[in-house]
């Protein structure tokens, strides 16, 4: 009874309440709906370049199957939307930063797509990967003073994108 009525006080005590409730679905579908288009946009770039220009190059043994990608970047995304659903939630003062650095990253992720498969220049996607992966470092830290579990969502997000900069720099010079 005791550990019960402490759960419940510790539950209804949580700052983050409020967010794994999302009392704003609508707001949590068109955040995730927003990190997805940008995927989506993005694939179209990709699809072409995987069937054609891809498939030739020279890739290093740590580069995993194709078909992975598909399924880490959506779960990617989805997780970007999430976190952005709970830094628009929280209730905190001056979040502009967080918004435009975010979107910039978003932004930087739909480029890499079109410089490396859209325009096949890898050298140049690289340089530009680095920004992304800077950005996302920014996300992270800013989301982090307004909703850590905004911030942690994003993680993966960095440590994926730490491994695609290594797969891009050994396809470019391997290449």
């Amino acid at each position: 009874m005791v550990f019960k009525g402490y759960c419940q006080s510790l539950y209804t005590c949580t700052p983050y309440t409020a967010h794994m409730k999302f009392k704003k679905p609508w707001l949590l579908v068109g955040c995730i709906a927003l990190c997805l288009a940008v995927g989506l946009i993005g694939s179209l770039f990709t699809i072409t370049g995987v069937g054609s220009w891809y498939s030739h190059l020279a890739r290093p043994s740590f580069s995993p199957p194709n078909w992975l990608f598909g399924p880490v970047w959506t779960l990617l995304y989805i997780l970007m939307g999430i976190s952005l659903y709970l830094v628009i939630t929280a209730k905190k003062k001056n979040k502009q930063a967080a918004y435009y650095i975010f979107a910039v990253q978003l932004v930087l992720n739909l480029f890499w797509s079109i410089l490396f498969f859209g325009m096949e220049m890898p050298l140049l996607a690289f340089i530009e990967i680095l920004l992304l992966w800077v950005s996302i470092l920014a996300t992270i830290i800013l989301f982090s003073r307004i909703s850590r579990p905004a911030a942690w969502i994003n993680l993966p997000y960095l440590c994926w994108v730490s491994f695609a900069t290594l797969l891009n720099l050994a396809i470019y010079l391997l290449n």
